[in-house]
């Protein structure tokens, strides 16, 4: 932490918390999934469908009628499809409309014009049934004037959703917009395509209300840096803001900061994502800390032209998370930047989420925190280079206990890289002693006869290694009984044993907080530890309510209660009260159902 202290001017290391709590270690991250629609393919019966299809819509068409059929939306509304002459004729009627008649440019009129297609079918629905489409249409743009707004936001690319809403009440011509119309000719001279300026326009609508000279001296700023129009050009279209006041600094930063590190402008082109917004401030962060924690302006160009996601890849705030991590676990500005310099040929992305199973992975073996910080410091290139397997999976294909794997990891990290993902795994050999060997030795420690009719039927009986058997009979020295009474209990119960040590934990606070019995109580009925928790709940919320209803006494031994079979119960006990049957069946589908 004395680490995480001296890089505390960097703002933006205040949320890495959030991302790694400390145990288990769960990844924010969320790739996305990519989803394949394959067309479906025609039978002979579509063909037939189709080409009857096809017949009628010439039949239309002759007619003059213009609808050719109908689809269902995305909403689910229905829309008529026309004819190709018929869209041609409404288009061209549209295009005169708007050039001629509204002296709009022809380019931007036209692109208008063929670029609002539900616009289009709105003015033909209104004429649908008169016949020649083209005159009809601009028959009714004489006499019925639009809202010119609707065709303009469509066109560049704009939902009617998004622009519906947004439509001026008072106004009905582009003309009267002041800027509007202006700032877009600015746009569409200086290279942006005219169907994209509707993202600028979603992301930065301010910008159409700069006054004469505004839009394009922030263009030209850009220009001075060296970049070309249409680097600036697709750079606007991903980052809107990048127009707004205050918005276009810190990319300047960022792109003076690059040219330092030898980095030509097309480069950064080709390393923005379309359709991916970029925190240009917090990159410029990620660039000065780099440099801080002690990559040269060399080093840190060759690390960036190697892993240029380390910087793009969702503003680098994954890297910031991976120093975050690294810092959380002590690791030095020095250990840090050597690991950066020799970053191995994988993503951040990947990498974070390879330090993240390890970390899960000491965390199920109950590794202490100093083995995992002082692994995590010595061999971070190692966790995060391969992909381990998960706890379970490595106890069972390595035939192996958790306690000892833990030592194994401890002793030689290195182990790790031969137990990753998809690798077969081979069972280590037994430097200790065989399983049946290891149960011999904890039986014969704790008062069992070898080779003796008590010990064959506790081996029998046991599950587990030996060192598992040992946690697990400690965990009943620990709740309280002497070792002499959790042996004597094994040589009645074995079966005990087989509960991990959890469970028998589980067990025993039951017994103790909530039924308000001693732990010495298991000495005379140590099966207690070997029955299911509903088979015991069910069992006391039956006794107590008889007891509550003076039915049975309050003195039943804890064997009495639970060692007794369910029909021998309910004919010795529950039958006592004229409502137990139906009680004892209530409790049944509760304490089972949960």
């Amino acid at each position: 932490m004395t680490h995480y202290r001296k890089l505390k001017l960097y703002p933006i290391l205040r949320w890495v918390s959030s991302d790694f709590p400390p145990n288990p270690f769960k990844l924010p991250l969320k790739y996305p999934i990519f989803r394949c629609d394959f067309p479906c393919y025609c039978n002979y019966s579509n063909v037939q469908h189709y080409s009857s299809l096809i017949s009628t819509m010439n039949v239309n068409f002759e007619q003059n009628e213009g609808i050719q059929g109908s689809s269902t939306s995305n909403n689910g509304d229905t829309v008529r499809r026309f004819s190709k002459t018929i869209k041609k004729e409404a288009q061209g009627a549209l295009l005169d409309y708007l050039h001629s008649t509204r002296s709009l440019p022809f380019l931007d009129a036209e692109h208008m014009s063929k670029n609002s297609p539900q616009f289009l079918r709105k003015l033909v629905d209104n004429v649908k049934n008169e016949p020649e489409i083209g005159r009809s249409v601009a028959r009714f743009l004489r006499y019925h004037p639009i809202n010119e707004f609707e065709p303009f936001f469509e066109s560049i690319g704009l939902e009617p959703s998004e622009f519906v809403p947004q439509l001026p009440r008072d106004l009905m011509f582009l003309s009267d917009e002041e800027g509007l119309f202006d700032n877009y000719f600015v746009l569409c001279e200086y290279g942006v395509n005219r169907y994209h300026i509707g993202r600028i326009y979603r992301g930065a609508r301010e910008v159409f209300r700069y006054g004469n000279g505004v839009l394009i001296s922030k263009l030209r700023e850009f220009e001075e840096l060296g970049l070309s129009k249409p680097v600036i050009a697709k750079a606007v279209v991903f980052n809107p803001c990048l127009l707004i006041d205050g918005g276009g600094k810190e990319f300047f930063k960022v792109v003076v900061k690059l040219q330092c590190l030898g980095f030509a402008y097309e480069w950064v082109e080709q390393h923005l994502l379309e359709n991916a917004s970029y925190n240009w401030r917090q990159v410029f962060e990620l660039l000065h800390m780099l440099n801080d924690i002690g990559c040269e302006n060399e080093e840190l160009g060759n690390l960036l032209r190697q892993h240029p996601e380390l910087l793009f890849d969702r503003s680098g705030r994954l890297t910031f998370s991976l120093i975050g991590y690294l810092l959380k676990f002590g690791c030095t500005k020095n250990d840090i930047c050597s690991l950066f310099i020799h970053f191995p040929q994988i993503k951040v992305g990947k990498f974070l989420q390879n330090l993240g199973r390890a970390f899960e992975l000491f965390c199920e073996l109950e590794m202490d925190a100093l083995n995992i910080e002082n692994i995590i410091q010595t061999h971070v290139m190692l966790l995060g280079s391969c992909s381990v397997k998960k706890a379970n999976s490595l106890i069972c294909n390595l035939n192996i206990g958790k306690k000892r794997l833990c030592e194994i990891i401890i002793e030689n990290p290195l182990v790790l890289k031969n137990w990753v993902l998809r690798a077969k795994i081979k069972r280590l050999s037994e430097t200790r002693m065989c399983p049946r060997k290891e149960r011999i030795k904890f039986l014969s420690s704790i008062g069992f006869t070898e080779h003796s009719n008590e010990m064959e039927k506790a081996l029998k009986l046991f599950r587990g290694k030996g060192d598992e058997l040992w946690e697990r009979f400690d965990c009943l020295v620990k709740a309280g009984l002497s070792e002499g009474d959790v042996a004597q209990m094994t040589k009645a119960a074995p079966q005990i044993l087989n509960q991990s040590k959890e469970v028998i934990e589980t067990k025993i606070r039951y017994l103790v907080n909530d039924l308000g019995y001693p732990v010495s109580s298991l000495k005379p009925f140590p099966g207690f530890i070997a029955y299911t928790m509903e088979r015991v709940k069910l069992r006391f919320s039956m006794y107590n309510w008889l007891v509550n209803q003076n039915a049975v006494c309050s003195t039943l031994s804890l064997s009495t209660i639970i060692g007794c079979t369910d029909s021998f119960f309910v004919k010795k006990y529950v039958n006592k009260h004229p409502r137990g049957l139906d009680v004892w069946q209530e409790l049944k589908k509760t304490i089972y159902v949960k």
